[in-house]
């Protein structure tokens, strides 16, 4: 089992105080890919004191730490994930902005196979498709 955001913060030596650690908490509840405002609005409800610039300063302390995953998506907002979660791809539907992670073991195989054909052996990868939705979602 990996160890959470604070305990990772933690064992860096990061000094963790309590708005870090309901920010760090937010991130770690989080199922989707919020950006610093989406951050800002979650850990706000947990603690009113809770201002943008902490939640901004916060972010920026643990992607340089390596805690975090900075994503662009090509929509202006950087959104972020935990750098320690289970490697999976991303699909942008670019008309609603959704991210759907997946994983596929066909798609694996072949960055497998292309970089050794290359002569490289693969140490990682990051994967994004962008598309839109064959048939249009009902409401």
């Amino acid at each position: 089992m990996r160890k959470t955001i604070i305990k990772r913060c933690e064992a860096m030596g990061l000094r963790m105080t309590g708005q870090r650690r309901i920010i760090a908490q937010v991130i770690e509840d989080s199922d989707d890919h919020p950006d610093v405002e989406e951050l800002f609005a979650r850990a706000s409800a947990l603690d009113a004191g809770i201002s943008i610039a902490t939640v901004y300063r916060t972010v920026k302390l643990f992607e340089e730490a390596g805690i975090l995953d900075k994503l662009e998506f090509g929509d202006g907002r950087a959104r972020y994930e935990d750098a320690e979660r289970d490697h999976h791809d991303h699909l942008i539907d670019m008309n609603s902005g959704e991210v759907i992670e997946f994983v596929d073991a066909e798609i694996e195989e072949l960055q497998e196979r292309i970089a050794k054909k290359l002569g490289y052996e693969l140490r990682g990868h990051r994967l994004e498709l962008y598309g839109v939705p064959i048939k249009p979602k009902r409401d």
